[in-house]
């Protein structure tokens, strides 16, 4: 990166690091006469008050502290409608992916939400929210303005947040849990599936918009900011927290969608794929208010897959930190084969997914080739992008109906 460049971005962090602290605090509100869930959602207020109690949906907010000390936010809704009978099925954590929070499973109506359909249908629903996002910002000792309190990847998730999680539900509900992941919350299951983690707290586990291996990931937009080494700038230039919503986000954006060939024209279809079945209220509410922060070392791991094509812990550039790290000169593989082939596994992709490529699925597939035959289910919908599995206005009978019915065989 040119020096001229590098200035630029600087006057502008500075900018973004002035205005940051409002931000945080900022009230968003919009028209609600879509039926939607999120009629506003206040930073100072808690997921349940915000979206789901005014459903008439029964909902509690539970911490967990993970071991290296974030604490995370977790939403529990254990029962059907208010005044309505508890839930008499087990549990089941929805995990967001990247740049979203536990928000991604109730955006829709009711009807078409995941975590209100699962309460509808009886199950104890817990909702996670990663570290660094709007209501899991706590820690036992840094705070978010602190550099080191965003040195962490999505290996950290693997090791500290998910096991956590898991193991506060399992606590909290004396069951074993159902798991739903989207996206990034996919990633950090398989990686820790591989590693025998949270097997014995788990009944099933279902997968959708699986990003395991990402080398084929077509996307415009993320590929390229990989190709532009953009995430390794930031971070070179001390933005630790990377924050899709700030300044120096959409002025990296504008640099990318103005390269030749270049089309955003549709910031969604540009970075997710052409999704079929959106509310297009709730998309442009999702872009203008939701993405959430995540750490730019964790973009930089992300970028890491795309060039290698593996599931590899971070490399941190040559040989002798690695050995500090790692006791060994290059990053350790997360095995996909070493999954349990026992272990029943759900996983739903689409045809139009720029991010979940159907190539880099079908690497993934064909490394589960040794499952067990029953208990793996591969479920393709060929209309479907990234979004359509959590958003789309049809995904209650496309995915959520077959998801509900996996469940009940296991």
């Amino acid at each position: 990166m040119d020096k001229a460049l590098a200035s630029q971005i600087l006057a502008i962090l500075s900018c973004l690091l002035a205005t940051a602290a409002a931000a945080r605090t900022k009230l968003y509100a919009i028209n609600s006469q879509d039926g939607s869930s999120v009629a506003s959602l206040n930073a100072n207020d808690g997921i349940c008050k915000s979206v789901v109690e005014p459903q008439g949906y029964a909902c509690q907010e539970h911490k967990v502290t993970t071991k290296d000390g974030y604490i995370l936010s977790i939403q529990r809704m254990p029962a059907r409608q208010s005044g309505k009978a508890e839930a008499d099925k087990p549990p089941v954590l929805l995990q967001h992916g990247l740049m979203m929070d536990g928000v991604t499973w109730l955006m829709n109506s009711p009807g078409e939400s995941l975590a209100f359909i699962l309460a509808d249908n009886g199950y104890d629903v817990w909702i996670g929210n990663s570290r660094g996002t709007k209501f899991s910002r706590g820690h036992t000792s840094l705070s978010p303005n602190d550099s080191v309190y965003w040195d962490w990847t999505w290996d950290e998730l693997v090791a500290y947040d998910l096991p956590a999680t898991f193991q506060y539900v399992h606590d909290q509900t004396g069951q074993n849990l159902h798991y739903v992941g989207h996206s990034l919350g996919t990633l950090i299951a398989f990686a820790a599936f591989s590693q025998e983690k949270l097997l014995n707290m788990i009944r099933s586990a279902v997968l959708l918009s699986p990003i395991a291996y990402l080398n084929q990931m077509p996307s415009p937009l993320a590929r390229g900011a990989v190709d532009l080494f953009l995430a390794e700038d930031l971070y070179w230039l001390g933005l630790h927290e990377f924050n899709p919503q700030g300044q120096a986000a959409n002025k990296l954006l504008e640099d990318i969608c103005s390269k030749p060939g270049m089309n955003c024209s549709n910031l969604m279809s540009s970075f997710t794929g052409p999704n079929c079945c959106l509310n297009s209220s709730r998309t442009n509410w999702f872009l203008d208010h939701e993405p959430q922060a995540t750490a730019t070392k964790n973009m930089i791991h992300l970028a890491q897959m795309v060039r290698t094509g593996t599931i590899a812990m971070y490399d941190y550039g040559n040989e002798n930190d690695n050995m500090d790290h790692y006791e060994q000169p290059t990053p350790p593989v997360y095995n996909m084969a070493s999954i349990p082939k026992d272990l029943p596994l759900f996983l739903g992709y689409g045809g139009k997914d720029y991010l979940s490529d159907v190539k880099d699925v079908q690497v993934l597939v064909d490394k589960l080739k040794d499952h067990d035959g029953d208990k793996l289910v591969v479920q393709y919908t060929d209309e479907y992008a990234h979004a359509d599995f959590v958003f789309g206005v049809n995904a209650n009978q496309l995915v959520y109906d077959p998801l509900m019915a996996f469940f009940k065989i296991n």
